[in-house]
């Protein structure tokens, strides 16, 4: 297969990755245009725009994968992506100390502040989570794997505190009401 008809393939799959992640947001835009959608027009905007990025990101998990196949042979991409899969979730760990460290903290000191701006960083975790983990399983390299494989790790312990400190207590609430 030439390289050419690759690279269009892989393309073709964003685009159609795009597509259907527009599609959902939109038909979820048409059945929540109701007054509380009106009411709270900036909190639904921002749930559209991650329902966006977290649909985009799984459906494009199958040319990324396509993608990364294709470019098993060359081994200094491997050393790089697990270099900078590593470096990215590094963030996602100090993002999560961070929040908790500082998520009891007042908003205006520095501590609370940064511990505010760390959830940007914790939400993109769902999706960095399975991108590490398919770089892992399609590398054949054992180095590049293992350091993709402890990204994941960290990225999934970073996806399970925000649920535990985010979700859990909603169920603990209702079950005491």
């Amino acid at each position: 297969m030439k390289p050419v008809f690759k690279l269009g393939l892989v393309a073709a799959g964003y685009v159609a990755a795009f597509l259907v992640a527009s599609a959902v947001v939109a038909v979820r835009i048409a059945n929540t245009s109701g007054p509380d959608a009106q009411a709270s027009s900036g909190m639904y905007a921002f749930g559209d725009a991650y329902l966006f990025v977290a649909t985009f990101g799984v459906l494009a998990l199958v040319p990324t994968g396509a993608a990364l196949y294709w470019l098993r042979p060359y081994r200094q991409f491997w050393v790089a992506l697990s270099a900078l899969g590593l470096g990215i979730a590094i963030t996602g760990a100090a993002a999560g100390i961070l929040f908790a460290l500082g998520r009891h903290a007042e908003a205006s000191s520095t501590l609370g502040a940064w511990a505010s701006a760390s959830v940007l960083r914790i939400l993109f975790s769902p999706v960095l989570t399975p991108a590490f983990l398919v770089a892992a399983l399609v590398t054949p390299y054992v180095g590049p794997r293992r350091v993709l494989f402890a990204a994941t790790v960290v990225e999934l312990a970073v996806v399970v505190y925000a649920g535990l400190v985010w979700f859990l207590p909603l169920f603990f609430d209702r079950a005491t009401s």
